[in-house]
């Protein structure tokens, strides 16, 4: 874990600069062509290190700072966005977003985690780790879906819900506990997508649906690799070994029936193309939308229970 932990990008980097450099340049039919092959190269490279991460580097790119956020991937795959705030009892919670929209001209509900890219945003998202009101916030959404009768998508994105004082006393574990039920319960689709990091109950708390996928550079874990780490190996600095250990890459989870499909990313990651990021991800959520408006609404809930149900077994 010493030194720059994107190391692995370096040549990417480098390619990227020079493209950049080539690109600011007098246009000139020499030069475009050396910008084409440059770009060519740039796609092969990111391709060939991409298609070999490690699972601790994985978690570095569900981590990268221009990663698509749930946000970003509102205003690219959804129109008409209408983002409601408050969970009615105590405040709003930035760390979470929701609302109502259109995908693809139907009127639906989005729920999503929401981290911040500067410093300014980071600590108003409060890094994307919410507090009760964050979830309370989503379940009362939720639930005007389903008197709707209108889908819902979840985006997750956070490292765990927030183990602050204050969170704690408003009834955090709680919190948590309630929409995993509530959503267990929802009498319409819930399509949930991992887009960056899926971290413990602060994760479950918007992932209990119909149809769960997990972009390709994700993960999805209990607990970090350096909470792992530390209880494990009373150090942080063994967090790639736990990476490895907890099977949280999309690969692992897809094998042993956590989620249901992986959602391939460009060349080089979600952050290097957001746009063809959510263009790759758009006929997924379309696909699984149509298969689950086929089922009658009171049916969802058992349909959901038996598909949770079957996770995890028992090797001899």
């Amino acid at each position: 874990m010493n030194g720059d932990p994107m190391q692995f990008e370096e040549p990417i980097v480098r390619l990227r600069r020079q493209i950049e450099e080539l690109s600011a340049m007098e246009a000139e039919p020499a030069r475009q062509a050396e910008i084409a092959e440059l770009q060519q190269k740039l796609t092969k490279v990111s391709s060939e290190i991409y298609g070999n991460l490690t699972p601790w580097q994985k978690t570095l790119v569900a981590r990268h700072p221009q990663r698509p956020y749930t946000l970003d991937f509102i205003a690219l795959l959804f129109e008409e966005w209408s983002e409601i705030h408050g969970d009615r009892k105590f405040a709003d919670d930035p760390a979470v977003v929701t609302g109502f929209a259109r995908f693809r001209g139907q009127p639906c509900c989005v729920v999503g985690h929401q981290k911040g890219r500067n410093t300014k945003e980071k600590i108003f998202r409060n890094f994307g780790q919410p507090r009760p009101e964050g979830f309370r916030k989503a379940l009362r959404a939720m639930k005007m879906a389903e008197k709707f009768h209108l889908p819902i998508f979840s985006f997750i994105d956070t490292q765990g819900a927030y183990p602050g004082v204050g969170a704690e006393e408003r009834g955090q574990a709680e919190a948590i506990a309630v929409n995993l039920r509530e959503m267990a319960a929802l009498q319409t689709p819930l399509i949930v997508t991992v887009i960056g990091e899926g971290g413990s109950g602060g994760a479950l708390a918007l992932g209990v649906g119909d149809r769960v996928f997990m972009l390709e550079h994700a993960v999805y874990s209990v607990i970090s690799p350096e909470g792992c780490a530390a209880i494990l190996w009373k150090s942080a600095a063994n967090a790639p070994d736990a990476a490895a250990a907890m099977k949280i890459t999309a690969a692992d989870l897809k094998k042993h029936g956590i989620i249901d499909e992986i959602v391939p990313e460009p060349a080089g990651g979600a952050h290097a193309d957001p746009p063809h990021a959510a263009e790759i991800l758009a006929p997924y959520l379309e696909k699984a939308l149509k298969e689950l408006q086929k089922t009658k609404g009171s049916l969802l809930p058992e349909e959901r229970y038996k598909k949770f149900r079957k996770m995890g077994y028992f090797e001899k």
